[in-house]
């Protein structure tokens, strides 16, 4: 597998927080490249995560942005960019992943692919452009990002 080579560590202590980080965290992860895994366990902040990138580019209000459990891929084609959210939570096959269409979605050329729950399959770990590791902080609302990227 590819190393990492570049990395950022954020912290932010309210959902608000983690909101206002998207435009940091949007500008890294566009800069990154296009396919991006967002990892943390469940309640660790990442469809807010999502909501806050989504609305630094324009893409989707923070009411608009629920999380893909069930429908697996919301799209939000913004004005400069496409965003794909995509939850893989409830899948267990390579095939069935294969199904969401995402090498189609990486070749469009306005796109950010982000995928929850990407590391359950090597795949896309492999073809990640990035990862954003969300974990609990030491206070209740803590949240520690953990951003790395391929330069």
């Amino acid at each position: 597998m590819k190393e990492w080579t570049r990395e950022k560590r954020l912290k932010t202590r309210s959902v608000n927080g983690t909101l206002g980080l998207g435009e940091m965290v949007s500008e890294i992860l566009r800069s990154a490249g296009k396919l991006i895994i967002l990892r943390g366990d469940l309640g660790a902040g990442k469809t807010t995560l999502v909501k806050g990138i989504a609305a630094a580019l324009g893409a989707a209000t923070e009411e608009d942005v629920v999380s893909p459990t069930f429908t697996l891929v919301h799209t939000f084609p913004g004005r400069k960019v496409t965003l794909y959210h995509l939850d893989v939570y409830r899948l267990e096959t390579e095939r069935e992943l294969a199904t969401l269409g995402i090498e189609e979605m990486v070749e469009d050329p306005n796109a950010l692919v982000i995928v929850e729950w990407g590391e359950k399959f090597p795949s896309l770990m492999e073809a990640a452009d990035a990862e954003v590791i969300l974990t609990q902080g030491e206070l209740e609302n803590e949240r520690l990002l953990h951003i790395r990227w391929r330069a």
